[in-house]
């Protein structure tokens, strides 16, 4: 299990119900490593500011995750984490290795809308 303060996805059923029942969600796929770390959190920094988006990760090497690691969108990715945009069950972006938060809130805000305001 990965240590971060997001909801993780264990199975390839839990990845199908998230992404199933939710519009917008952002699954990050990595290990607790130098290039994965930095994007759970910013993740985690920004989960409550996004609130129309459901935030998950999941092991890259659970067996499960094939779900991620099989998507056309990810097969000439050389670096972890994979992160998928997903918009009504549909991959609609994916990136791979470390991101900074401009990248992630820019992909958030093209693909999911723009930070809703509280």
């Amino acid at each position: 299990m990965l240590y971060t303060n997001l909801k993780h996805l264990e199975t390839a059923a839990d990845h199908a119900k998230v992404i199933g029942e939710n519009e917008n969600v952002m699954v990050i796929c990595g290990r607790m490593g130098p290039m994965c770390i930095p994007v759970y959190g910013i993740a985690e920094e920004i989960e409550n500011k996004y609130s129309h988006v459901q935030f998950f990760d999941m092991e890259f090497d659970n067996p499960e995750s094939q779900v991620i690691r099989n998507l056309s969108e990810v097969k000439g990715f050389m670096g972890i984490p994979f992160t998928i945009y997903y918009k009504n069950g549909k991959v609609v972006k994916a990136t791979s290795s470390i991101q900074t938060m401009e990248q992630v809130t820019s992909i958030l805000n093209q693909e999911f809308g723009q930070l809703q305001k509280s």
